[in-house]
């Protein structure tokens, strides 16, 4: 089966919001054999969105329409649609009844007429109950297509997604297997990685496809088949998955898509009963940010000082001024006296550091823009990894944290 997402908004083609829901979407049909072959953003014109559906009818078996759901006049996917299947909308009692209840409970006031108004759909349409919000997703079909309206807020949206199309679509569908592997690694590039493992990519079934998905610090090597019979399937990728170990195990941290270094950093820390504190310059609160982005991390991380200016390093971290003076702000021996001393602030086990020029200027030390320190305190003592991350600012930000994350982990490991 293909289908296609289609979001409707001038305030994503404008650049205003990011489109996050395609990538929900397409991810939630992925797992259940159904592929996205288009994506596209429209404006919320009537003209556009009538010429959008008619060029994607019975060229996929599923659109799926997100946005223009509102109850103000610059929404108009319901009546636009109206159009399109030759319809007109009627009030739906139930969704009526659903939209008062919410308003008044959530709100604490009566249910205005516009509000009201959101239980008129198509009288074709098959309505999909919003749990979370007033808008109703909508089923309709013409041809050899299905057109699914769900409205564009993110969280209705997988509410919706998750509770009522994917349900749907696998009662009323044969679909095949897709099936999916990614081998998370750390630690080296893209170039690196495809020579160790050149010789065993020549080698791979015909059925298995392998691609590179690269980003700052980390390589994700993700094994795709699709078929009919699931069993073969499996095996085959969890086969080859377990040669691709044998090569490059020393780098390879998860076996998931969700297996970032976080998630794998935060299971090692509980699995062996420790704790981690940061102290944060150049990375700004990054690195605190990923690892509290994971369920849980309460339990081993102990916090993190985000110490920017020189002076709270000496304030706040008791970095010895004549430390700085002697060696500048951005060097090695800051980095350890700032992990040692945030190890110490915050009673943890272990602790990480980083201290350098992101840039676009140098700010307070001499070293090159690109340049960063990581300090790495431990219960055996102290070390730090100095680290030529060229630019522009942002990726120096993200290396210098994913970077950090990984010294820290393989730190963890040796003891």
């Amino acid at each position: 089966m293909k289908a296609a997402v289609v979001t409707v908004g001038d305030e994503i083609l404008i650049g205003q919001i990011v489109d996050t829901n395609s990538a929900y979407i397409a991810k939630a049909f992925d797992k259940i054999g159904i592929g996205v072959y288009e994506m596209l953003s429209i404006s919320d014109e009537r003209q556009h969105i009538l010429q959008t559906l008619a060029f994607l009818q019975n060229r996929v078996d599923v659109v799926v329409i997100t946005g223009g759901l509102g109850p103000t006049k610059d929404d108009v996917t319901k009546t636009t649609l109206c159009e399109y299947f030759d319809d007109h909308l009627v009030r739906n009692e139930a969704v009526e009844a659903h939209v008062v209840e919410l308003i008044e409970k959530a709100l604490k006031r009566t249910a205005s007429q516009i509000n009201k108004d959101q239980a008129l759909v198509p009288s074709k349409a098959k309505v999909l109950h919003n749990a979370f919000g007033t808008a109703p997703g909508m089923w309709l079909k013409r041809g050899d297509t299905i057109f699914i309206s769900l409205p564009g807020v993110p969280y209705e949206m997988k509410g919706l997604i998750d509770n009522e199309v994917v349900p749907r679509l696998v009662a009323e569908f044969e679909r095949p297997y897709i099936i999916h592997k990614t081998i998370m690694t750390y630690g080296q590039g893209e170039s690196i990685v495809a020579e160790r493992i050149a010789e065993w990519e020549n080698n791979l079934p015909e059925h298995i496809k392998l691609a590179y998905l690269p980003s700052p610090g980390k390589v994700r090597l993700r094994l795709s088949t699709r078929g009919t019979d699931e069993a073969f399937l499996r095996n085959g990728i969890e086969v080859e998955a377990a040669k691709l170990n044998d090569i490059i195990g020393d780098i390879i941290v998860g076996f998931d898509e969700d297996e970032t270094m976080e998630v794998v950093l935060g299971r090692l820390l509980a699995q062996k009963g420790k704790t981690l504190a940061a102290a944060e310059s150049c990375t700004g609160g990054k690195i605190a940010q990923m690892i509290t982005s994971v369920p849980g991390s309460s339990a081993y991380f102990m916090g993190s000082a985000v110490t920017y200016a020189t002076d709270s390093k000496v304030n706040i971290l008791k970095v010895e001024q004549q430390l700085i003076d002697v060696f500048s702000v951005v060097s090695a021996k800051v980095a350890e006296s700032m992990a040692v001393n945030a190890k110490k602030l915050y009673k943890s086990d272990y602790a990480v550091s980083t201290t350098g020029n992101a840039g676009p200027a140098k700010g307070d030390a001499a070293a090159e823009v690109g340049t960063v320190y990581i300090g790495i305190a431990t219960p055996n003592g102290v070390t730090s990894h100095k680290f030529e991350l060229g630019q522009p600012r942002e990726k120096v930000v993200a290396r210098a944290a994913e970077k950090a994350l990984e010294l820290i982990y393989q730190e963890i490991l040796k003891n």
